[in-house]
Protein backbone atom coordinates (compact mmCIF):
# COMPACT_ATOMS: atom_id res chain seq x y z
CA UNK A 1 0.00 0.00 0.00
CA UNK A 2 2.90 2.50 0.91
CA UNK A 3 4.37 1.95 -2.56
CA UNK A 4 0.79 2.49 -4.20
CA UNK A 5 0.52 5.58 -2.53
CA UNK A 6 3.70 6.80 -3.18
CA UNK A 7 3.24 6.17 -7.41
CA UNK A 8 0.28 7.84 -6.72
CA UNK A 9 1.69 11.10 -5.42
CA UNK A 10 4.95 10.73 -8.24
CA UNK A 11 1.94 10.53 -10.64
CA UNK A 12 0.17 13.29 -9.85
CA UNK A 13 3.69 15.21 -9.55
CA UNK A 14 4.22 14.68 -13.00
CA UNK A 15 1.12 15.65 -14.24
CA UNK A 16 1.06 19.05 -12.35
CA UNK A 17 4.99 19.82 -13.31
CA UNK A 18 4.26 19.19 -16.93
CA UNK A 19 0.94 21.23 -16.45
CA UNK A 20 1.91 24.27 -14.86
CA UNK A 21 5.43 23.83 -14.31
CA UNK A 22 7.02 23.87 -10.93
CA UNK A 23 6.73 27.58 -9.40
CA UNK A 24 2.79 27.44 -10.23
CA UNK A 25 2.40 23.71 -8.46
CA UNK A 26 1.50 23.73 -4.35
CA UNK A 27 1.65 20.96 -2.56
CA UNK A 28 -2.09 21.11 -1.96
CA UNK A 29 -2.88 20.36 -5.52
CA UNK A 30 -0.27 17.45 -5.45
CA UNK A 31 -2.45 15.79 -2.37
CA UNK A 32 -5.57 16.89 -3.63
CA UNK A 33 -4.65 14.94 -7.61
CA UNK A 34 -3.34 12.15 -5.64
CA UNK A 35 -5.79 11.80 -3.27
CA UNK A 36 -4.66 12.11 -0.32
CA UNK A 37 -4.24 14.54 2.87
CA UNK A 38 -1.81 16.90 2.51
CA UNK A 39 -0.59 15.70 6.09
CA UNK A 40 -0.50 12.02 4.65
CA UNK A 41 2.02 13.20 1.77
CA UNK A 42 4.66 15.00 4.30
CA UNK A 43 4.86 11.20 5.70
CA UNK A 44 5.84 10.07 2.14
CA UNK A 45 7.54 13.81 0.77
CA UNK A 46 8.68 16.53 3.61
CA UNK A 47 9.27 19.23 1.12
CA UNK A 48 8.12 20.59 -2.57
CA UNK A 49 11.84 20.19 -3.62
CA UNK A 50 11.25 16.06 -2.84
CA UNK A 51 8.35 16.12 -4.78
CA UNK A 52 10.36 17.11 -7.56
CA UNK A 53 12.81 15.26 -7.39
CA UNK A 54 10.74 12.01 -7.12
CA UNK A 55 9.44 13.43 -10.31
CA UNK A 56 12.86 13.30 -12.12
CA UNK A 57 13.87 10.06 -10.83
CA UNK A 58 10.67 8.22 -12.01
CA UNK A 59 11.18 10.07 -15.66
CA UNK A 60 14.55 9.20 -15.41
CA UNK A 61 14.13 5.61 -14.37
CA UNK A 62 11.63 5.48 -17.49
CA UNK A 63 14.64 6.87 -20.21
CA UNK A 64 17.34 4.28 -18.95
CA UNK A 65 14.63 1.56 -19.59
CA UNK A 66 14.32 3.42 -23.27
CA UNK A 67 17.80 3.59 -24.03
CA UNK A 68 19.02 0.08 -22.15
CA UNK A 69 16.13 -1.46 -24.47
CA UNK A 70 17.94 0.69 -27.46
CA UNK A 71 21.39 -0.59 -26.42
CA UNK A 72 19.97 -4.60 -26.31
CA UNK A 73 18.85 -3.99 -29.86
CA UNK A 74 21.95 -2.29 -31.02
CA UNK A 75 24.07 -4.93 -29.41
CA UNK A 76 21.49 -7.76 -31.25
CA UNK A 77 21.30 -6.10 -34.84
CA UNK A 78 25.33 -6.07 -34.28
CA UNK A 79 25.78 -9.83 -33.90
CA UNK A 80 23.34 -10.18 -36.54
CA UNK A 81 25.69 -8.16 -38.88
CA UNK A 82 23.42 -5.06 -38.98
CA UNK A 83 24.78 -2.22 -36.70
CA UNK A 84 22.62 0.79 -36.03
CA UNK A 85 24.41 3.82 -36.25
CA UNK A 86 25.05 6.10 -33.05
CA UNK A 87 23.07 9.25 -34.68
CA UNK A 88 19.65 6.88 -34.89
CA UNK A 89 19.86 5.64 -31.29
CA UNK A 90 20.12 9.49 -30.42
CA UNK A 91 17.44 10.23 -32.82
CA UNK A 92 15.19 7.79 -30.94
CA UNK A 93 16.07 9.50 -27.42
CA UNK A 94 15.16 12.38 -28.66
CA UNK A 95 11.97 11.47 -30.03
CA UNK A 96 11.21 9.85 -27.06
CA UNK A 97 11.75 12.81 -24.56
CA UNK A 98 9.38 14.90 -27.22
CA UNK A 99 6.63 12.25 -27.00
CA UNK A 100 6.99 12.26 -23.16
CA UNK A 101 6.55 15.97 -23.46
CA UNK A 102 3.78 15.75 -25.58
CA UNK A 103 1.80 13.24 -23.92
CA UNK A 104 2.01 15.48 -20.64
CA UNK A 105 4.38 13.37 -18.88
CA UNK A 106 7.38 15.16 -18.54
CA UNK A 107 8.22 17.35 -15.33
CA UNK A 108 9.15 20.90 -16.00
CA UNK A 109 10.96 22.53 -13.73
CA UNK A 110 12.96 25.96 -13.88
CA UNK A 111 16.35 26.50 -14.75
CA UNK A 112 17.25 28.57 -12.25
CA UNK A 113 15.70 27.76 -8.85
CA UNK A 114 18.76 27.75 -5.97
CA UNK A 115 16.49 25.43 -3.42
CA UNK A 116 15.73 23.62 -6.12
CA UNK A 117 19.08 23.20 -8.15
CA UNK A 118 20.42 22.21 -4.44
CA UNK A 119 17.94 19.91 -3.49
CA UNK A 120 18.68 17.90 -7.15
CA UNK A 121 21.95 18.33 -6.47
CA UNK A 122 21.61 15.91 -3.02
CA UNK A 123 19.47 13.79 -4.05
CA UNK A 124 21.70 10.40 -4.67
CA UNK A 125 18.64 8.73 -6.69
CA UNK A 126 18.58 11.77 -9.02
CA UNK A 127 22.02 12.06 -9.31
CA UNK A 128 23.03 8.53 -10.00
CA UNK A 129 20.57 7.84 -12.60
CA UNK A 130 21.10 11.36 -14.15
CA UNK A 131 24.87 10.88 -14.49
CA UNK A 132 24.02 6.90 -15.61
CA UNK A 133 22.15 8.54 -18.35
CA UNK A 134 24.26 11.12 -19.57
CA UNK A 135 27.29 8.18 -19.29
CA UNK A 136 25.35 5.70 -22.03
CA UNK A 137 24.53 9.17 -24.00
CA UNK A 138 27.81 10.37 -24.00
CA UNK A 139 29.10 6.37 -25.65
CA UNK A 140 26.62 6.95 -28.64
CA UNK A 141 28.01 10.72 -28.94
CA UNK A 142 31.29 10.13 -28.97
CA UNK A 143 30.76 7.32 -31.55
CA UNK A 144 28.10 9.59 -34.03
CA UNK A 145 31.15 12.07 -34.04
CA UNK A 146 33.94 9.63 -34.46
CA UNK A 147 31.68 7.99 -37.42
CA UNK A 148 30.75 11.58 -38.70
CA UNK A 149 27.51 11.47 -38.07
CA UNK A 150 27.79 14.33 -35.57
CA UNK A 151 29.88 17.68 -35.69
CA UNK A 152 33.55 16.51 -33.87
CA UNK A 153 34.09 20.02 -33.58
CA UNK A 154 31.32 20.42 -30.83
CA UNK A 155 32.07 19.40 -27.03
CA UNK A 156 30.23 16.49 -26.39
CA UNK A 157 28.56 18.35 -23.43
CA UNK A 158 27.06 20.63 -25.83
CA UNK A 159 25.56 18.05 -28.02
CA UNK A 160 24.47 16.37 -24.62
CA UNK A 161 22.76 19.27 -23.40
CA UNK A 162 21.12 20.31 -26.77
CA UNK A 163 19.10 16.64 -26.27
CA UNK A 164 18.53 17.11 -22.60
CA UNK A 165 16.56 20.35 -23.77
CA UNK A 166 14.31 18.46 -26.35
CA UNK A 167 13.13 17.02 -23.25
CA UNK A 168 11.26 20.48 -22.17
CA UNK A 169 11.56 22.52 -25.35
CA UNK A 170 9.03 25.16 -25.50
CA UNK A 171 8.87 24.70 -29.26
CA UNK A 172 7.35 21.15 -28.68
CA UNK A 173 4.83 22.76 -26.73
CA UNK A 174 3.83 25.64 -28.99
CA UNK A 175 3.20 23.21 -32.02
CA UNK A 176 1.15 21.29 -29.54
CA UNK A 177 -0.56 24.36 -28.53
CA UNK A 178 -1.53 25.78 -32.08
CA UNK A 179 -3.68 22.40 -33.08
CA UNK A 180 -1.99 22.93 -35.96
CA UNK A 181 0.28 19.81 -36.30
CA UNK A 182 -0.01 16.18 -35.43
CA UNK A 183 2.95 14.63 -32.69
CA UNK A 184 4.36 12.68 -35.83
CA UNK A 185 4.37 16.04 -37.41
CA UNK A 186 5.94 17.74 -34.51
CA UNK A 187 8.25 14.72 -33.91
CA UNK A 188 9.50 15.07 -37.36
CA UNK A 189 10.08 18.48 -37.58
CA UNK A 190 11.94 19.37 -34.59
CA UNK A 191 14.22 16.12 -34.67
CA UNK A 192 15.37 16.82 -38.08
CA UNK A 193 15.89 20.56 -36.67
CA UNK A 194 17.91 19.35 -33.75
CA UNK A 195 20.28 16.69 -35.55
CA UNK A 196 20.03 18.90 -39.36
CA UNK A 197 19.35 22.31 -38.52
CA UNK A 198 17.16 24.61 -40.38
CA UNK A 199 18.93 25.27 -43.31
CA UNK A 200 17.46 23.13 -46.53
Amino acid sequence: MHRVREEAIVAAVNRLLAAKGYDAMTVDEVAAEAGLAKASLYKFFTSKEDLAGAAMVSVLDRALAFVDGLRAQSAAAAQAGAAVPAIDNLKAVTRWAMQTQLEGEMPSLPAHNSNLSASLQSNEAYMDRLIALSNRLGIWITEAQTGGQLNPAFPPDLVLYTLFARACDPVVGMLKDSGQYTHEQILDWVTASTFGGLGR
